[in-house]
């Protein structure tokens, strides 16, 4: 890497502070949480886990040094994988989170589901949040709610996807009053994680590209105005 190219002490300044303040908003997160899942700590967890690999980054590029920790993805966070070489069955796992952002809008299309239901009986199912939602997802396969989320009123979340090896199939019922208390990592065969972290990521790398074209541009203009002032 070039001396041109290497970010400033202030900017690795910068990203440690960084990193100090999505700490302190993770331990606060911790500290508040409301359950297991409470996804206000996903979130601090993943502004730390950005955070320090932007520091991480930048102090090595400036210093040619690295930190002594190290953020798992979602690869290294599983187990090495301990199930059948020759699965014979598969489950597969999917969580899907939604944000009510319309609620008027998700009872409109509850109210529409229910007017077209021949069997109407003038209960206000669709008069709440809670009924509403049970309506559309008794009436449409989860996969177009995914699809038009929009429609009712839902803001996409975070998703997960995750395919398990079994040895045999399960039998009918086997696991319906526990559906997820079996999905041991280590018979993972593979899984796919969709989350706006991810986006802003991307974006802060194309957002770097972007400023080193834009540099390379006006070098290239300093080089012709010299070249001219030459003739």
């Amino acid at each position: 890497m070039s001396d041109a190219a290497q970010p400033t002490a202030a900017e690795v300044r910068a990203a440690a502070e960084a990193v100090k303040t999505a700490l302190d908003r993770h331990l606060a997160a911790v500290e508040r949480r409301t359950g297991e899942d409470d996804p206000a700590v996903y979130e601090a967890f993943n502004e730390l886990a950005a955070a320090a690999e932007v520091y991480d980054e930048l102090l090595y590029d400036r210093y040619d040094e690295v930190t002594p920790f190290e953020i798992p993805g979602a690869e290294d966070s599983l187990p090495p994988y301990a199930g059948p070489e020759e699965p014979n069955a598969l489950s597969v796992l999917i969580r899907r989170d939604y944000a009510v952002a319309e609620p008027q809008r998700l009872l409109a299309q509850a109210r529409r589901v229910e007017a077209a239901d021949d069997e109407g009986t003038g209960a206000a199912v669709s008069d709440t949040v809670h009924g509403a939602l049970g309506m559309l997802f008794g009436e449409f396969e989860a996969d177009e709610i995914a699809s038009r989320h929009k429609e009712f009123g839902l803001e996409e979340g975070d998703s997960t996807l995750w395919v398990l090896a079994a040895d045999e199939p399960a039998e009918p019922g086997e696991w319906l009053e526990t559906p997820f208390d079996q999905a041991d990592p280590g018979r993972v065969v593979c899984r796919f994680d969709v989350s706006s972290v991810f986006d802003d990521l991307d974006d802060g790398d194309d957002d770097d590209l972007v400023d080193d074209l834009e540099d390379e541009d006006e070098d290239e203009d300093e080089d012709l105005e010299a070249l001219d002032a030459d003739r």
